[in-house]
């Protein structure tokens, strides 16, 4: 018959296998978290790098047939040199395709005027802070990332639980423990309502 000490026992093998995993990964968000609420504790140190290149002419031909040419150039510029960032959005407007790439490593804007082939490649790398700081938000970081995130808030979420049980389960200090989680959750209700 399942019993009471089942029950805490169980709560504590979950609380032990998921410790690891959430020590690295609470550690990581709680590091980004205090970069992210203190930014001036490091000077952006952004660079810019323009360059310039002209699409040939075959490659002009059949852009001009295409409605949206954005992946043909894209493809073409991604030979010639190393972007940074991946496809975000682009527009086409006349005679002039602008394409945005962004990731946490930086963003590249291309602009092309398709009359002439001429095309600016603007690169912005991210600062180490920078890309740790849109990891934490995962900002523009892809799939696996996100996965990532939700799957270490429900670990989070899973460990809290079971560490509360535990924490309840202590029947000499129950009742501080229930006072102890009241003033803590009012403590936390009265910094929302002062924040907003």
């Amino acid at each position: 018959m399942y019993q009471r000490r089942d029950f805490y026992r169980h709560a504590r093998y979950v609380h032990g296998w998921l410790s690891a995993f959430a020590f690295i990964t609470l550690l990581f968000f709680s590091v980004t978290g205090l970069l992210l609420n203190h930014p001036e504790w490091f000077k952006p140190t952004t660079t810019e790098e323009t360059t310039k290149l002209i699409l040939p002419e075959s490659l002009l031909k059949s852009i001009k047939q295409t409605e949206n040419p954005s992946d043909t150039i894209l493809n073409f510029v991604r030979q010639q040199h190393n972007l940074v960032g991946r496809y975000q959005s682009s527009e086409v407007m006349d005679n002039e395709v602008m394409i945005r790439l962004e990731s946490p490593a930086g963003a590249t804007d291309i602009f092309v005027t398709t009359d002439t082939g001429e095309t600016e490649i603007t690169q912005k790398p991210a600062s180490t802070v920078s890309l740790l700081n849109d990891l934490h938000r995962g900002k523009n970081s892809g799939l696996a990332w996100s996965w990532l995130i939700d799957i270490s808030a429900i670990i989070y979420i899973v460990l809290s639980l079971a560490g509360y049980i535990l924490f309840l389960s202590i029947k000499t200090r129950l009742v501080t423990h229930l006072v102890l989680t009241a003033v803590s959750l009012a403590m936390i209700i009265l910094l929302i309502w002062s924040a907003v």
